[in-house]
């Protein structure tokens, strides 16, 4: 086992002082179970949490649990975009691509720089394929006026030019290239950033505690019984009103407060495959495979991420899973516009298939809106599904007002109404993330070792300004200064912190959502070792 990339020789590190941690699990449910809420939140996926965040802000005692992790499900398993929705023009919806594009350019610009960044889209034009050169120039230039030309002014790019730019891009029968401008982001890191703010703002938030059961006050719903998945623990929590934030799940919940609970959704799955990139890519594809449907080809994490599949999902969504006929799928189609060295079996690292949420109805899922819908049981429980990672905050501000009109204003007149609210106002961590790099390079304190370049960069685009943080818990202990993996920018100081101050509990909380090594094939048996043991001195 090498020194440079394990803590087993490590001594106990302790914990960091409560004041500077986020309280224990057991305090925690002390809390919950002790106090009366406003509003309780089931479901830790980005729209319960974004919800959980905007009630806190308006002066709701706020309560968040989810049954896993943090965005443990859907949530970290998207195509990693911020986006105005380039298909949807073709169904007229420029209304809904102008909102997409407000949404991206604020979370991306104001929000959370320090997490998003733009991201350059090549669309091919091959002989023969679903759409034309004209028909796509004239998409992408509508499409870059919807966003007021913030991403510059959409256009036809030559293929040899495109060619520079992916080196891995076919360019047989390849007559041009459309270009176009949206955001990147790492989804679960931007979930858990919405989570601190929602805890900074006062709500309170666990995660792994499993609903078990309902509360009802005369027939409303009031609450709910809970279980601790970790210790066991079973406890409850009183609430003036309870929204079903449980994405696939929102069924089952809805069917503890009403056993005759007609369906309200449908399931489409999106799988995702993770390759090591054979040449640096400065730009993403986005290959037409039909007339609707879109396959992606992104440089992210300094990997490439490809998909996605949409088809229907019936079924337990704890079972979602990519399978062979979804691997297959997506290599093929990727192998439209990509080299076949590119997409050879043996560079996948990872992949993983999350479930979006429809409303129920016939037709194809490709085709379907992703809309948000929010309903009222017969207990009085709130169930909100659907909707988009790009409009996260507007789906968190459009369930307040929701609350503010229910009938007889369950949660009283006190709480700020959310119209009032910042608009724009900033995740935690929110800086300038070159900024941020560059003093960690330049500023480090003697006699702490100087930081490595790829180090400073990751921890500037993952965490902001909470990477001086990050940078004084490894200068403090020089061994948590070292790599996690020796061919990762991690250190081990990311862990300590995911686990005192972002509700880490867990290996994979750790390697799969906090950070990204499992995805980028790095999380190997040494690895995983070294975390659980700093997970075990918590």
């Amino acid at each position: 086992m090498t020194t440079q990339s394990t803590l087993q020789s490590v001594p106990a590190l302790g914990t960091r002082p409560a004041s500077c941690s986020n309280p224990s699990r057991a305090e925690t449910r002390e809390r919950l179970a002790k106090a009366s809420y406003d509003l309780l939140v089931i479901g830790g996926g980005i729209l319960g949490i974004s919800t959980a965040w905007h009630a806190a802000q308006s002066g709701l005692r706020v309560a968040l649990v989810d049954a896993g992790d943090f965005a443990g499900a859907t949530s970290s398993a998207s195509s990693k975009l911020l986006h105005g929705g380039l298909r949807y023009l073709q169904t007229g919806a420029v209304k809904l691509v102008a909102e997409n594009h407000f949404e991206r350019r604020a979370v991306s610009r104001r929000v959370a720089p320090h997490l998003a960044n733009p991201l350059t889209f090549y669309l091919p034009v091959y002989k023969g394929g679903p759409h034309g050169a004209a028909k796509l120039g004239a998409g992408v230039l509508a499409y870059s006026a919807l966003s007021a030309f913030g991403d510059g002014v959409g256009h036809l790019l030559s293929p040899a030019r495109a060619a520079r730019d992916v080196p891995e891009l076919r360019t047989d029968n390849l007559k041009a290239v459309a270009v176009y401008g949206d955001d990147q982001m790492n989804d679960a890191r931007m979930a858990l950033m919405t989570v601190r703010a929602a805890a900074e703002s006062g709500a309170v938030v666990l995660n792994h505690a499993e609903v078990t059961g309902l509360r009802f006050t005369r027939g409303r719903v009031t609450g709910a019984e809970l279980r601790d998945r970790l210790s066991g623990e079973e406890f409850g929590v009183d609430a003036r009103l309870v929204l079903n934030a449980t994405g696939p799940w929102v069924d089952h919940l809805r069917r503890m407060e009403d056993p005759n609970a007609a369906p309200s959704i449908r399931l489409s799955k999106g799988a995702h495959l993770v390759l090591k990139r054979t040449s640096p890519w400065k730009a993403a594809l986005a290959t037409p495979i039909d007339k609707y449907r879109i396959t992606f080809a992104l440089p992210w994490e300094d990997m490439l991420l490809l998909g996605t599949t949409d088809e229907e999902f019936e079924g337990d969504p704890a079972d979602v899973a990519v399978t062979e006929k979804d691997t297959a799928q997506i290599l093929d189609e990727a192998a439209f516009s990509i080299r076949d060295q590119q997409v050879d079996r043996d560079l996948i690292t990872y992949s993983f298939a999350g479930l979006r949420v429809l409303p129920g109805g016939p037709g194809d899922t490709s085709k379907a809106k992703r809309e948000t819908v929010v309903s009222e049981g017969r207990g009085g429980m709130l169930s909100v599904a659907g909707g988009k990672w790009t409009t996260f905050r507007h789906i968190g501000r459009t369930v307040m007002r929701k609350l503010q009109e229910l009938p007889g204003r369950p949660l009283g007149d006190d709480f700020e109404p959310v119209a009032s609210l910042p608009r724009k106002l900033p995740l935690p961590g929110v800086a300038n993330p070159r900024a941020v790099a560059h003093r960690l390079l330049v500023d480090h304190p003697a006699p702490g070792p100087r930081m490595a370049a790829d180090t400073a960069r990751h921890l500037a685009t993952h965490y902001g300004s909470l990477a001086f943080d990050i940078a004084r818990l490894a200068n403090d202990d020089p061994r948590l200064a070292r790599r996690v993996h020796p061919d990762a920018p991690e250190i081990w100081a990311q862990v300590v912190w995911a686990r005192d101050h972002e509700w880490a509990e867990t290996t994979d909380d750790v390697l799969r959502r906090r950070t990204t090594l499992t995805v980028r094939g790095l999380a190997t048996d040494e690895v995983r070792a070294g975390v659980q043991d700093l997970l075990d001195e918590k």
